[in-house]
């Protein structure tokens, strides 16, 4: 509601919304304050008003007269936020900083922070973030021991049916953070160059060597850490030695593969830096899978009452979905089988490029899962034979992902590039969940938290207890809470026309709350509505008890009440529990997209028990 074209009417502090094109509604725009946390946490240890330097209780001080200083903010970084660390000089310079973007030029002379002052610093998002915002986990570690943020069908720019194949989305997954890219590898139409496109559907295709220059000059953007590309290969003999060729010149000495033909064990992330692997089947494994019954065996242990199995007849009425469901539906993995069969004589700087040998199950996916003491490899399964295996051998899974890496991708049906819920695979150890990042929606957000750890870099590490003896292990049985108080929000005045929400009055926001991880862990929570109000301050706390932490998600979503229509999106955020910062935080908020908006932040406060 509420998207008519924009007036200008802001005058004197006040805005003017138009009722019936007659009628004129004055709303005064209320200038934000500090709460009284954040009132108390300045008096505590500021100057001059009953903190910092012992004048006595915070609660009888005068906040407008203290003064903090570069040694009271340590002191508060240190006891209140749980920053550990910081400096005199580092605390200084986050003065200077702040007085410096509020222009109080003056203020350069006494080097301290008032209480607005200190209120805008704690709503500056880049210098008091609500997470780590650097690398801090253990780097070291085989690949195996680490979540990777893995991209689904890389180079499609929409759907999976008919949407152009480009280079474009994997440039901006690489610039996201995104550490595995996933290229189909086809002959163009000749059979003498290679494209990359989504085969056997109406997708327009995109050069190779188009996408492996992309990923050379943006693999290390936002990262410094490995890029895997994942490559399904539908190519001949003479292709695969082209492909090799291509590599080989286009990433140099970036390109990193072993000496020996298979791995006893993954290399760590930190031994990878700026280096850019392949994963595939090797060839000689291709002429092992030309045999479709396989796939149509597993296909067929399917419940026939699962609609997620077998889409519906009127899904499948369009040439495009007809097409795609004939060569993809339930037998996408990351080798289909090829157009034509490669010559048994392949060539083997291919398969000496490979450093993950990727398979599928050739018969139960339980034999297939069984760890080999001596070679580490790659398997995928679709989101439901995960949730089929998960049902009866969940102890395999975990097993399995202990050494090896197990890769989950979107069933076929998916035709409009959505996702699927990414906890499952997390919870059972699956280090690549595989995303369609040109989509967006709520699973995608939950992938963009979970990621957001460790500093942004791609790789996660893997709980523990994943690690050690299982998902069942007795002994561990952390209970955690963690209460969350939403303070206020700010910052959508500046971001959207002062129509958009509502074309009568000011937006009327609430804020939901959630847990995402384990099913014992998941909650909801809402604030109150507050009306009219572009500064809306709740002041609420919600707690939530924690059994898995490691796996927890903290969901974040801003909505404008709207009693005659859906309630219209105000902003998103999704932060992993286990990185969450203590104290008083900025939460900033992100579009639909998962792009941070400009101004929109909430002011947050955690604490742990």
């Amino acid at each position: 509601m509420g998207k008519e074209k924009k007036t200008e009417s802001y005058d004197n502090g006040s805005y003017n919304y138009k009722m019936f094109k007659c009628f004129n509604r004055k709303f005064k725009i209320n200038e934000v304050q500090p709460t009284d946390d954040v009132r108390d946490a300045f008096c505590q240890f500021a100057v001059g008003c009953g903190g910092g330097g012992g004048d006595g209780d915070s609660s009888d001080g005068d906040a407008s007269s203290g003064v903090m200083g570069a040694e009271q903010l340590c002191s508060f970084l240190d006891d209140h936020q749980g920053d550990s660390g910081t400096t005199v000089a580092e605390a200084q310079r986050l003065i200077d900083d702040v007085i410096r973007r509020r222009h109080h030029v003056t203020r350069f002379t006494r080097h301290g922070l008032d209480l607005d002052d200190f209120f805008n610093f704690l709503f500056y998002d880049d210098l008091n973030p609500p997470i780590t915002p650097h690398v801090h986990q253990d780097m070291s570690a085989p690949l195996s021991h680490y979540f990777i943020y893995t991209g689904h069908n890389s180079y499609l720019t929409g759907n999976q049916l008919s949407s152009d194949c480009s280079e474009v989305p994997v440039i901006k997954a690489l610039q996201r953070g995104v550490r595995v890219i996933e290229l189909d590898l086809w002959p163009n139409s000749t059979g003498t160059d290679i494209n990359v496109l989504h085969g056997r559907t109406l997708t327009t295709p995109v050069p190779l060597i188009s996408c492996l220059k992309a990923i050379r000059d943006y693999a290390f953007s936002s990262s410094p850490y490995p890029v895997i590309i994942t490559l399904e290969d539908h190519l001949t003999a003479d292709l695969q030695a082209k492909v090799a060729e291509m590599a080989t010149l286009i990433f140099g000495e970036m390109l990193y593969y072993p000496e020996s033909e298979s791995l006893a064990e993954f290399p760590s992330p930190a031994s990878l830096l700026h280096r850019i692997m392949i994963s595939t089947k090797p060839p000689k494994e291709y002429l092992e899978s030309s045999n479709p019954i396989v796939k149509q065996k597993d296909n067929n242990n399917a419940s026939p009452s699962s609609e997620e199995e077998t889409p519906r007849k009127e899904e499948i009425q369009t040439l495009e979905s007809i097409l795609f469901y004939e060569d993809c539906c339930e037998n996408k993995n990351d080798s289909d089988q090829e157009e034509e069969e490669a010559s048994e004589e392949q060539k083997p700087a291919y398969k000496r490029l490979i450093t993950i040998h990727a398979g599928k199950p050739k018969g139960t996916v339980k034999e297939e899962m069984k760890v080999v003491v001596d070679k580490v490899r790659r398997l995928s399964l679709s989101e439901q034979e995960l949730d089929r295996t998960c049902s009866s051998n969940s102890q395999d899974v975990v097993r399995f992902t202990q050494r090896n890496i197990l890769r989950i991708y979107p069933k076929g049906t998916r035709f409009n590039s959505s996702n699927y819920k990414p906890l499952s695979g997390w919870i059972h150890g699956a280090q690549m969940i595989a995303f369609n990042m040109q989509g967006y929606g709520k699973s995608l957000w939950l992938m963009h938290g979970m990621f957001r750890a460790n500093g942004g870099c791609g790789y996660v590490k893997k709980p523990n207890f994943l690690m050690k003896k299982g998902f069942h292990d007795e002994v561990f049985d952390p209970r955690k809470k963690i209460p969350v108080k939403v303070y206020m929000g700010d910052g959508w005045r500046l971001d959207f026309s002062h129509t958009h929400f509502d074309s009568y009055s000011p937006p009327d926001f609430y804020t939901k709350v959630y847990i995402v991880g384990v099913p014992v862990d998941n909650a909801k929570r809402k604030t109150r509505v507050i009306e009219d109000n572009w500064y809306p301050i709740w002041d609420e706390e919600f707690s939530f008890p924690l059994t898995v932490p490691e796996l927890a998600l903290l969901r974040i979503e801003v909505s404008e009440y709207d009693m005659s229509d859906k309630d219209d999106f105000g902003g998103q955020t999704c932060l992993p529990v286990s990185e969450l910062r203590p104290g008083i935080r900025s939460v900033p908020l992100y579009d639909k997209k998962g792009e941070k908006m400009k101004s929109v932040k909430l002011l947050m406060r955690f604490i742990f028990e």
